[in-house]
């Protein structure tokens, strides 16, 4: 099978950058920080890799795409530098454990550092990414890919962490199975690692995938850098961009932060200031934020994009850059039709997260 595709475009230092802070916003406060990842990335287009993205439309039905991610806790992705291999590992154990070799790597989640690993292990191995993700975002578990939802069946999988050390995850009987024990096996490897899950035909890529995320999350980051040198708003110019609106202005009066069962759970406490002056916002978290809170009243609720950005510049915040005196704005995007569908809100809705009291609409 070919994948010369003409339509495959390479990914330039520009684009790295551009990409951080798109994927900054779309991690929603998760996904890893995409600086330490933008570091690597840079680095892997300097020592003559060629980072190459595939239109999703251009992906042949019959191709063996390999969706692949970091899996942990966002604070020990900040706080252990990866070896630099562990993608790598991890796909080859898959290709060697299956007897295939795959024709790319699809983004588990856009969001975070997590849309920079694919790019950076796809360039190692030779191969492209498509341009797409199975979220749209970022998520905390595994399962909450649109992938899965739609019936990707994600294991065998192979895990592997800075250590050389890797797990195959032979058969799992859910896709939350899997999590549960992809979750216990990253705990014990240090809190954060690399995995790579079932290959996925090009047909059913094309049916259940979030489309044209790197796209997407290139012209975003490129959107706020052209607002900053033109010294216009950049805050102004996501909204536009997404469809969003601006929820909350404040100041951070409380983090509370805490890293249990391989998840940063946890909520910060906001005095309004300006329009929403004597108004407190509050937003709670796993690994992303879930729920936003105005006085007390819920506004926006996972699956849709809760966004914390710097007041001043319009630089996406995450969990682990959150400090007590920031002075942030909380955006709401709207996610993906994919995501609001009934059987998606089953898995990604509030009650997937414990708030059996809310109803997504």
């Amino acid at each position: 099978m070919s994948m010369t595709g003409k339509d495959r475009w390479s990914i330039t230092e520009q684009d790295i950058l551009a990409l951080e802070i798109g994927a900054g916003i779309l991690g929603t406060g998760g996904g890893g920080n995409p600086y330490l990842v933008k570091l690597r990335a840079l680095e892997v287009l300097r020592a003559g890799h060629k980072m190459e993205i595939l239109p999703l439309e251009s992906l042949p039905d019959d191709a063996k795409v390999v969706p692949l991610g970091g899996i942990g806790a966002p604070v020990v992705g900040v706080e252990r530098i990866k070896e630099g291999a562990e993608g790598v590992r991890a796909l080859r154990a898959l290709e060697d454990r299956l007897g295939f070799k795959a024709d790319a790597l699809a983004c588990q989640e856009i969001g975070g550092a997590n849309s920079m690993e694919p790019l950076i292990i796809a360039a190692q191995a030779g191969i492209p990414v498509v341009d797409c993700d199975g979220m749209g975002r970022a998520f905390p578990e595994m399962q909450m890919t649109a992938y899965s939802i739609y019936g990707h069946q994600s294991t065998p999988s192979a895990m592997a962490d800075p250590h050389g050390n890797i797990v195959i995850f032979d058969h799992a009987v859910t896709e939350i199975f899997h999590e549960r024990m992809a979750r216990a096996v990253v705990v014990s490897q240090g809190g954060s690692s690399t995995l790579a899950l079932a290959p996925m035909t090009g047909a059913f890529t094309k049916k259940a995938a979030i489309p044209g995320s790197y796209s997407k999350a290139i012209a975003l980051g490129r959107t706020v850098l052209e607002a900053r040198a033109e010294r216009l708003d950049p805050i102004a110019a996501i909204c536009a961009a997404e469809g969003g609106h601006v929820a909350f202005k404040g100041k951070i009066t409380d983090v509370k932060r805490e890293i249990a069962g391989g998840f940063v759970r946890g909520d910060i406490t906001i005095d309004g200031f300006g329009d929403w002056t004597g108004q407190s916002g509050a937003i709670e978290l796993q690994n992303e934020f879930l729920i936003f809170r105005r006085d007390g009243t819920t506004e926006i609720v996972v699956p849709d994009l809760i966004v914390v950005l710097d007041d001043d510049d319009g630089t996406p915040l995450s969990t682990d850059m959150l400090r007590y005196g920031q002075r942030i704005a909380v955006l709401a995007l709207p996610a993906h039709p994919l995501l609001r569908t009934p059987q998606a809100l089953e898995v990604i809705g509030p009650k997937a997260f414990g708030y059996d009291d809310l109803t997504y609409s």
